[in-house]
């Protein structure tokens, strides 16, 4: 129940400055937040505000539907595809408070990156505790994607930062996928003892998520120069299995190392965040892995079959619509949020980039403040009550305001202070006049009787008390019309 109230509450102050309708998917794109600097990586305190870094070094807060001006927190960080990158919110956030970035930094003559554990206290976000340094860094290469497993487990995704030996050297922090523990230990269960490392022999890992069953997929870029190009990743990660980089890209095999589950072959994606849907608003794209992609300029859905190892289907959604597309996440509301890169030297930036998009389904024939409702949409606690359906459309409940004195008169009746010839008139007058409307489809299954019978008074007397519905009463009202105790 919390989660709905929530998933309301967060709806309703989203602002909708910008909504573009796609048919073909029976989607509409809305504009979250906009004019920000490479925001880079996403997500939400439980309460459902959000934080997202900018790689400039800034982490800027989503509250109440409204952008604030002041970053959460200011990081002097390293350049180029380096600077302050993911970020996750502690699983047990609402007991500690931590929030986790992963930033590049320089030092001396070296650039490095580091992942670092804060603690918001007072409105203040306080370095806690720095869980891994020294990890490999430089203008290119710096993966960055941090994010707890269904195993509580801290994931960091990081890159060769130029040097593909480094892929190879399980001595070395580049190249791979990291898991610890929420305070930097290493779990036990890891695949090589003592150590941090989970997979290695990775380029550049920039996404990470886990399906239902707890395969963990992740999206890596090909190369770009000697080793050929394109030939972008999308990767089963099984723990202590080296994927290859530099040895082989593509189908290219090579005893003991191990090959995508898909490729892009001469298409180039850098593929950046990856998200499995499981949300509730869009039943068509469950257990979907959706991609940003950069440099293809789209989001990619890939539908796996991984009990069997194989692709059913993929497809390019929104091409060149937006730019180039760093991160997408599913919300608390349900629906998927995209970060857009369009201000990161490769892009070619609209006025209003870099923005958080956020994908909601179409309005499916609502018209009514009652299809809005059915629909799922959130109503508002005001009177009379509003609904709004994803897409912005408005509707208000269209109610009968009774006057507390036509319940008093129907109070009197059941108590027999008055009759029933000044009761049925009372009636008469009160729908003449519109004070009482009876809907068109309200009918009484009541059986006719020669007077007013016994069980029409008691209803009387429970609807003055509120504790018998409006329409449940009308269809008393209906039995006297229709037996001639009301003429209209």
């Amino acid at each position: 129940m919390k989660e709905v109230i929530f998933a309301s509450l967060l709806f309703l102050v989203i602002p909708l400055a910008y909504a573009q309708d796609y048919p073909e998917y029976n989607v509409t794109i809305q504009t979250v937040a906009n004019n920000l600097t490479i925001p880079w990586s996403i997500d939400w305190t439980p309460d459902g505000t959000i934080l997202f870094t900018e790689r400039d070094g800034h982490l800027r807060v989503v509250k109440d539907g409204q952008l604030l001006e002041d970053p959460l927190l200011s990081l002097g960080v390293g350049g180029v595809e380096g600077g302050m990158l993911g970020i996750a919110v502690d699983p047990n956030y609402l007991e500690n408070n931590y929030i986790y970035i992963y930033y590049t930094y320089n030092e001396f003559l070296s650039t490095s990156n580091k992942l670092v554990r804060y603690q918001l206290s007072d409105g203040v976000l306080v370095e806690d505790k720095v869980l891994l340094e020294g990890i490999p860094g430089g203008p290119f290469h710096d993966g960055g994607r941090i994010q707890f497993g269904p195993d509580e487990k801290l994931y960091v995704t990081t890159g060769e930062a130029g040097n593909p030996d480094l892929s190879q050297d399980l001595n070395s922090l580049g190249g791979k996928i990291l898991r610890i523990n929420s305070d930097g230990t290493i779990p036990k269960d890891n695949p090589w003892d003592n150590s941090p490392v989970y997979s290695i022999g990775h380029r550049n890992p920039q996404g990470i998520d886990w399906d239902e069953y707890g395969n963990l997929v992740a999206t890596e870029h090909g190369p770009s120069g000697w080793r050929g190009v394109a030939r972008d990743e999308i990767n089963v990660i099984i723990p202590g299995t080296n994927y290859g980089w530099p040895d082989i890209i593509g189908d290219e095999t090579a005893k003991g190392l191990q090959n995508p589950i898909l490729h892009t072959g001469d298409d180039t994606w850098a593929p950046s965040g990856a998200e499995f849907y499981y949300g509730d608003k869009f039943p068509d794209w469950t257990g979907k892995y959706f991609v940003a992609t950069l440099r293809g300029s789209h989001l990619h859905v890939i539908d796996f079959d991984l009990q069997n190892n194989i692709i059913l289907s993929d497809e390019k959604l929104f091409q060149d619509e937006f730019g180039r597309l760093r991160d997408v996440q599913t919300g608390p509301d349900g629906f998927l949020y995209i970060l857009t890169s369009n201000q990161d030297g490769r892009g070619s930036p609209e006025s209003d980039d870099d923005r958080i998009l956020r994908i909601v389904p179409l309005n499916n024939g609502v018209d009514n403040f009652e299809k809005c409702i059915t629909a799922g949409n959130p109503a508002m606690e005001s009177h009379p009550r509003q609904c709004r359906t994803e897409d912005g459309k408005h509707f208000v409940e269209a109610i009968s305001k009774i006057p507390d004195w036509v319940r008093e008169i129907a109070r009197w009746w059941s108590l027999t202070q008055i009759s029933d010839e000044e009761f049925t008139t009372g009636l008469q007058y009160l729908i003449q006049q519109e004070i009482i409307t009876m809907k068109k489809e309200i009918t009484s299954e009541a059986e006719s009787e020669p007077i007013l019978p016994s069980w029409l008074r008691k209803n009387a007397g429970w609807w003055s008390q509120g504790l018998l519905p409006d329409d449940e009463f009308f269809k008393n009202i209906q039995w006297m019309i229709n037996n001639d105790f009301i003429k209209l």
